[in-house]
């Protein structure tokens, strides 16, 4: 009687999920993330990798590139064909098929280094090694399918796109899509579509189409309804692709896939048998964009970022001293390097997990989110330094590109206020959670049995963890807050929020600030790792993890103050944060300034040959007094000029 009634009250808690939710709570697995929330972390081994892609085939694309305008274009598509010739589209592809499949690691850092040569450029070769036809055939598609397509995407005869959002669907990406219904023609079943998508990035040049429906069967020809991806390609009969969009004057081809025409059910990926899987087939398949593509774009545009701004510091003088003895100025400095130095290392441990066969979704998530929403601090700060220079375009202005790129990251693949506000710890709660997932299962499914099981293990782990945090540093304010300890007091803290139940989805301000605290301890533990990695500099990953912690300080203690009555059994959780010291921020700048090994870690992947980083670096290797540094730092402060028009 009395499970049954715990049962009961655990199944008015729940909230409403839709089949799309519980088909995205389903897919992926966990990695750190479950271990944050079971209050203990086991970071994982460096994942070792051999580079497959042709280091000359990869040097030549940064020898030949000039610079021009990647779509629209007055050059045929030139560089888009160059990629696709080049067998830049072929890293999913598995060489039976004429791929060249690389490790997560080597297309990070890929990736990476073409978005630091030209942003537009990074954004044409992510789009192909993401979610899209590729990596959709290579794990759904017939073999007929895959044998037809996957060769032809590999050595560049098909250029590939994905269309998936419309006018009326976003980042609400199913909630009004496209729709398709199974008629009879001839007495054979077809697929009657009517698409009106935009913001589909590579469509103005793309020869084969991934597209996402809704399928509706009302006649029962097939007896099959749901989310359904089918391939199409250009010539197929009224298909309609003959409008672009404009992201920014970005120049990476972006536009609309539009008509009414019918498809057979063999064009469904994965055959028949695979119509109303496509929303589970995306859910698995969205790991790639998310924790390898976006961020490896914010990587690029941090790292350049950070590097030609550090040099250009020492350079720059006004008031008669170099920028660099400015505290004002060393201040932005610290605040560069500490998200840069989050990101890449983030990038560097979410690489080895996905390399180890993991997909975790919420990881994926804190990924997107984060390192866009950092790579856009860091490019904001790099403009405040850079000053006049960053607002003129030209030779000199290596932020300007970056810069008018970072919005296009942080709103595609779901925008960042959906993804902080609901998914990272709204369905993360469910997803990484040891015990949540499955009581709300049982509950589904009317299982009492397995809900009693789960509820038992639920209340020893919650228990438990609560207990762990009664410990020095919670109780004593003198004692240090470490890692560990603030991982333990997070999870404890989450089985308290986690009984609001469906509340948390009408409670975006907590879910948010609950998500900034799981974000923040996963990019700790990142900094953390890429420390045991690579060895740069012990002051500065002290330095980030305490900032991390101490802001993690601060919404901890928000979030405590704005629960219910059981907040008074967190009041020990509260602590005081520490204040910024003025003297420590100078010395990390000092750490910044004259550490080597910072340098070589900033400088790992981005492009800085012929171009002006590579001037940057140049001068301060150069006495002062000698013709030529006085040459290039007036080369390097100059700002270009164009001729008035008549």
């Amino acid at each position: 009687m009395i499970s049954r009634q715990i049962f009961n009250f655990v199944k008015s808690k729940i909230p409403k999920l839709s089949s799309t939710e519980l088909i995205a709570l389903k897919s992926g697995n966990t990695s750190l993330d479950r271990q944050i929330l079971q209050g203990k972390v086991s970071l994982p081994k460096q994942f070792k990798f051999e580079n497959k892609f042709p280091a000359n085939k990869f040097n030549e694309l940064f020898k030949t590139f000039d610079g021009s305008k990647i779509y629209p274009n007055d050059n045929n598509n030139y560089w888009v064909d160059y990629l696709a010739k080049n067998k830049y589209f072929s890293f999913l592809i598995n060489e039976d098929y004429g791929g060249i499949k690389l490790s997560v690691n080597e297309l990070s850092n890929m990736l990476t280094k073409i978005a630091s040569l030209d942003p537009a450029l990074g954004v044409v070769a992510m789009v192909p090694n993401s979610l899209g036809p590729g990596e959709l055939l290579t794990h759904y598609g017939t073999e007929e399918q895959k044998n037809k397509y996957l060769p032809g995407l590999a050595d560049g005869t098909y250029v590939p796109c994905f269309g998936l959002t419309g006018p009326n669907n976003g980042s609400d990406a199913t909630g009004n899509i496209d729709e398709g219904e199974i008629v009879l023609i001839n007495n054979k079943p077809m697929i009657k579509v009517t698409l009106n998508k935009r913001y589909i990035t590579l469509a103005p040049v793309a020869n084969l189409m991934g597209i996402a429906f809704n399928l509706k069967d009302p006649n029962n020809i097939l007896n099959k309804e749901g989310i359904t991806v089918a391939l199409v390609e250009r010539s197929h009969d009224g298909l309609i692709q003959d409008t672009h969009h404009n992201p920014l004057n970005a120049g990476f081809p972006n536009g609309t896939i539009k008509g009414s025409f019918l498809i057979d059910p063999s064009q469904v990926i994965g055959g028949e048998k695979n119509i109303g899987h496509g929303w589970k087939m995306l859910m698995e398949c969205l790991s790639a964009g998310r924790g390898i593509s976006l961020p490896a774009t914010a990587n690029a545009s941090s790292k350049c970022a950070a590097f030609g701004t550090l040099n250009y510091v020492k350079v720059r003088e006004q008031f008669k001293m170099p920028l660099a003895n400015m505290q004002a100025i060393q201040e932005k400095v610290n605040n560069i390097f500490f998200n840069t130095w989050i990101i890449q290392s983030s990038v560097a441990l979410t690489n080895t997990i996905l390399d180890n066969k993991n997909s975790p979704a919420v990881i994926s998530a804190i990924m997107k989110q984060q390192t866009t929403e950092r790579g856009r601090e860091v490019l904001k700060d790099a403009m405040d330094i850079y000053g006049g220079a960053a607002i003129c375009v030209g030779y000199n202005n290596f932020l300007e590109k970056f810069y008018r790129a970072a919005p296009i990251g942080i709103t595609v693949e779901g925008a960042n206020i959906l993804t902080r506000s609901l998914i990272i710890f709204g369905q993360g709660l469910n997803k990484s959670h040891p015990y949540i997932f499955p009581i709300l299962d049982s509950v589904l499914n009317n299982d009492n049995k397995s809900f009693n099981k789960e509820f038992s293990n639920i209340v020893r782990h919650s228990l438990n963890l609560y207990y762990q945090t009664f410990n020095l540093s919670n109780l004593l304010p003198f004692v240090p807050k470490l890692l560990e300890k603030q991982i333990i007091d997070f999870a404890a803290l989450t089985n308290f929020v986690a009984l609001k139940g469906g509340l948390l989805k009408r409670d975006q301000i907590l879910s948010g600030t609950m998500a900034d605290i799981f974000s923040n301890l996963y990019l700790a533990l990142s900094v953390e790792y890429y420390h045991k990695q690579n060895g740069a500099s012990k002051k500065l990953t002290d330095y980030i993890i305490e900032r991390l912690l101490n802001n993690n300080q601060v919404l901890i203690n928000e979030v405590i103050d704005n629960l219910g009555p059981e907040k008074y059994l967190l009041c020990h959780l509260k602590n005081k944060t520490v204040s910024r010291s003025y003297y420590n921020e100078t010395q990390i700048f000092k750490e910044i300034l004259n550490n080597s090994n910072i340098h070589d870690e900033i400088k790992k992947n981005i492009h800085i040959d012929n171009n002006i980083l590579g001037d940057m670096e140049r001068i301060n290797k150069l006495d002062k007094s000698t013709p030529e540094y006085i040459e290039l730092k007036n080369k390097i402060i100059n700002v270009d000029e164009y001729n008035n028009a008549n």
